[in-house]
């Protein structure tokens, strides 16, 4: 097995040969042969072990073992102790959730710390199957068939293609030792079930289900290249990306073909779920609105409008003196200008001697009115949006710049003629807006 290991690796992994690594390993059997054939193949490897302390006993054990291996073998190794009930009761998640969390922001502070490259687990071929089937029950799109990815971000699984038999096959030859995990001879959690239910049904019915399985997972993933190809053809057609909005074209979109499953694919990254209210959105009335976790989508009169939930705030900032600048809630810069270049909306250039200190930085408010450079006479900012068009998340994220409670400049977009400096001002301050915001 070593050879077809080190094969695959020279073909599919070559980046590890030269790669600083941090193995995962818990002492089972499966992480005991990773350890195994990375030292045979004379790696540059690390150990790291994590004690979730589920088991009492049991967890203090297969900690001090995978020292004394590590040790043995005269290799570094790390090893941290998780209150993981406490961590799920606090976060409201399942254990084994809470678990993966904790192993793998511990294997990233572990990475970024002492320079590892790669983080290595023994994830293997069954491990691909009751993904796929637990993903498979529970609903899922082409992503959640296509099971565990060998390669996802810093974390690599080489021994992915290779069954569970194989490696204790390979365990046993090499009298390679290993702690067995009372919790895996449990059928408490779903994994098990299907590990010790369904699994030895579907080897009964077809002797070869792991080749024709490891085949389908192929074809699988072919077709999802292929489809990432066409979305992200139809994305270019379709969705304008802004500095932090991505915005559907609806009259673009219903021209493709099944737009509601390009849909899915472009707002999968974004936490959305509710996919049948998402193609309701279409067609629905201007200004309804979708939430995930972290993103809303707006329906806006033509378009679809992706943006990131941005907290409320009530909160207003002060600007004590020219020659200031503030980070937050947005980057504001002030300075002395002795002359006045060509004007574009993230920047205005106004009259000294008017402006009166300190300046304020608000979100606008219903009955704010300005004076629009520009025009004749005062508008309402509310009317002003509403002549733009502006949508109800840009809005929302408006703020702004005012002296004396009058308002200086709408950040952004438009400022006061009130404020603004002329040719033959004699004291001008230059303000400028960075958006750096990003959806």
């Amino acid at each position: 097995m070593i050879n077809a290991v080190h094969k695959h690796i020279k073909s599919n992994l070559p980046f590890l040969m030269k790669s600083k690594l941090l193995l995962a390993v818990s002492g089972g059997l499966d992480s005991m042969v990773l350890l195994a054939i990375m030292q045979q193949l004379k790696l540059n490897i690390s150990v790291a072990h994590c004690n979730f302390s589920l088991r009492g006993e049991e967890s203090d054990a297969d900690e001090e073992f995978v020292k004394h291996q590590a040790n043995s073998l005269k290799i570094a190794c790390f090893s941290k102790r998780f209150d993981t009930e406490k961590y799920a009761h606090t976060t409201k998640k399942s254990i084994q959730v809470a678990a993966r969390e904790l192993r793998y922001q511990w294997f990233q502070e572990l990475a970024l710390k002492h320079g590892y490259d790669f983080v290595l687990t023994a994830h293997h071929l069954d491990d691909q199957v009751e993904t796929f089937l637990i993903n498979f029950t529970r609903g899922t799109g082409l992503e959640g068939l296509t099971g565990i990815n060998e390669v996802n971000g810093i974390v690599v699984r080489p021994l992915l293609p290779y069954s569970r038999e194989e490696l204790t096959a390979y365990a046993i030859h090499n009298a390679i030792s290993w702690r067995e995990d009372s919790s895996n001879s449990s059928d408490k959690y779903l994994r098990n079930r299907v590990r010790h239910q369904v699994i030895p049904i579907l080897k009964e019915l077809n002797p070869s289900f792991l080749n024709a399985f490891k085949q389908t997972i192929s074809h699988l993933r072919e077709a999802e290249n292929a489809i990432d190809k066409i979305s992200s053809f139809y994305f270019d057609k379709a969705i304008k990306n802004t500095e932090n909005q991505l915005i559907i074209n609806i009259l673009e979109l219903k021209k493709i073909p099944n737009y509601s499953f390009y849909l899915y694919q472009w707002l999968k990254k974004y936490g959305f779920k509710a996919w049948n209210d998402i193609a309701e959105l279409v067609e629905a009335q201007s200004g309804k609105q979708i939430f995930s976790s972290t993103h809303v989508l707006l329906k806006n009169r033509t378009e679809l409008i992706v943006a990131r939930i941005e907290p409320s705030s009530s909160e207003t900032y002060a600007i004590n003196t020219i020659d200031s600048s503030v980070n937050f809630p947005l980057k504001l810069v002030l300075c002395n200008q002795s002359n006045i270049p060509t004007l574009d909306k993230n920047t205005i250039f106004v009259n000294a001697d008017v402006l009166q200190f300190p300046l304020t930085i608000r979100k606008w408010e219903e009955g704010d009115y300005f004076y629009p450079s520009g025009m004749q006479g005062k508008k309402k900012v509310s009317k002003y949006f509403k002549d733009e068009k502006l949508s109800l998340f840009e809005k929302q994220s408006i703020w702004i710049l005012e002296s004396n409670s009058q308002i200086v400049w709408i950040i952004g977009h438009r400022a006061d003629a009130r404020f603004m400096s002329k040719n033959e001002t004699i004291n001008t301050i230059k303000i400028t807006y960075n958006n750096e915001k990003s959806i």
